[in-house]
């Protein structure tokens, strides 16, 4: 156990951005929303082990993916059960697709878009470069990601294959991986303009996607990254993106932000010393609206926020708990996939406190 104090441990009221903080624990049945002194002021129960996390509605529902149980055996970050509750609880709306995993949106147009998997074909899987020899998958082959959206009803109205968009074997994976799978997207993120991000872990990628040709618009690939997380377009047309740096020299995570048009870094975060900071899976970040950056170090259930100068403003530890496994290490885990913080004049939160 990393931290021996829990809850808030830092708080400079003159510079953090006053709100709600969401987050749902990886290894528990609850979402929280806590204020700035770490109180709960709500929280929803739901059905299972989060599929990953939750993310409030501006009509202040909830979002949030659970997994039932099924999909492929020893993926990571599988769902499958995506529910929209009401603020009290109640489920509005639900989507099941067994095999969905780590990210998910509703689209303005109230359209869902989240990532699947789906078995390569095997002409394509075997253009695969790299990975742990002779470790493809048990059920015969190499699960490659699949984008899909759905309308109201359930019925896709899009899709759109990565190893049909990406010439292959340009794109070998890290030796640390297995053969498992092709890609490991775990963001699927609105850009507006008909654009989708995307971020893949196991090829240290992130891509842009025009939605209405398919076509792949802009994409970055940065060994350094080493298994980027949440890949997002900036209000002010800038990328960002969460870089574990899984394996990297010096040890340590660090947050990017750069400008499209150049690949130049505008804006980045490391702890001080750089090890300080350091979660070589999962994990997310949220530019605020004051201009100060919301970072979950998931791997330790650490949310804290950064000004611009790179001074931390509010720090929580998670205080939730527990000794169960799902995909990752058993002992004392507090593992937190993302965190959002609310406005309290947000429509999220839109006078419900």
């Amino acid at each position: 156990m990393r931290f021996l104090q829990r809850g808030v441990t830092a708080h400079n009221e003159d510079e953090a951005a006053t709100g709600y903080t969401l987050f749902a624990p990886l290894l528990q049945r609850e979402v929280y929303l806590i204020d700035m002194a770490g109180e709960v002021v709500h929280q929803w129960d739901i059905p299972g082990q989060p599929g990953n996390y939750a993310k409030l509605q501006p009509n202040g529902n909830l979002l949030v993916s659970t997994w039932p149980g099924g999909g492929p055996e020893g993926l990571a970050a599988r769902g499958g059960l995506i529910q929209e509750m009401d603020w009290d609880g109640k489920v509005v709306w639900e989507y099941h697709d067994e095999n969905q995993h780590h990210d998910f949106h509703r689209l303005p147009n109230g359209n869902l878009i989240y990532l699947s998997w789906e078995l390569m074909p095997e002409d394509a899987a075997t253009r695969v470069q790299g990975g742990a020899p002779d470790s493809e998958h048990e059920a015969g082959g190499i699960w490659g990601d699949l984008l899909v959206e759905v309308n109201p009803a359930g019925e896709k109205v899009w899709d759109w294959r990565i190893w049909e968009h990406l010439e292959i074997e340009n794109y070998p994976l890290t030796h640390t991986k297995t053969r498992h799978e092709f890609g490991h997207s775990n963001t699927i993120a609105p850009m507006g303009d008909g654009l989708i991000g995307v971020c893949c872990r196991c090829l240290d990628w992130v891509g842009v996607i025009d939605q209405a040709t398919g076509d792949l618009v802009y994409e970055r690939r940065e060994p350094d990254w080493g298994g980027p997380h949440d890949f997002q377009r900036l209000e002010n047309g800038n990328y960002f993106v969460f870089a574990n740096r899984n394996a990297q020299v010096p040890r340590g995570s660090k947050i990017v932000e750069w400008t499209p048009e150049t690949d130049e870094t505008v804006w980045e975060y490391w702890g001080n010393p750089s090890h300080t900071f350091d979660s070589h899976f999962i994990s997310g970040c949220q530019r605020l609206a004051n201009g100060n950056t919301l970072i979950c170090e998931g791997l330790w259930g650490r949310i804290f926020e950064v000004t611009p100068a790179g001074q931390i403003v509010w720090e929580y530890i998670s205080p939730y708990t527990s000794n169960e496994t799902k995909g990752m290490s058993t002992g004392d885990q507090s593992t937190v996939f993302r965190a959002y913080r609310y406005g309290p004049d947000s429509p999220e939160i839109g006078g419900r406190l």
